[in-house]
């Protein structure tokens, strides 16, 4: 059975910084270099703001 959840990688509008987040998240998702914010919580999936690079398995 998969798991319905992915890692996701992201990139940063702002300063294009790559990070990998959690698809799932329960909290604003900010980038770790200039703070913007990259994912925001929905209560299911999280939306995801930055541009998707992959989904990682």
């Amino acid at each position: 059975m998969q798991p319905k959840s992915k890692f996701i990688k992201v990139r940063c509008a702002k300063c294009k910084n790559e990070q990998i987040i959690f698809g799932n998240a329960t909290t604003a998702i900010t980038c770790l270099v200039c703070s913007k914010e990259v994912a925001k919580p929905t209560g299911g999936k999280a939306k995801i703001i930055a541009r998707v690079l992959e989904i990682l398995e």
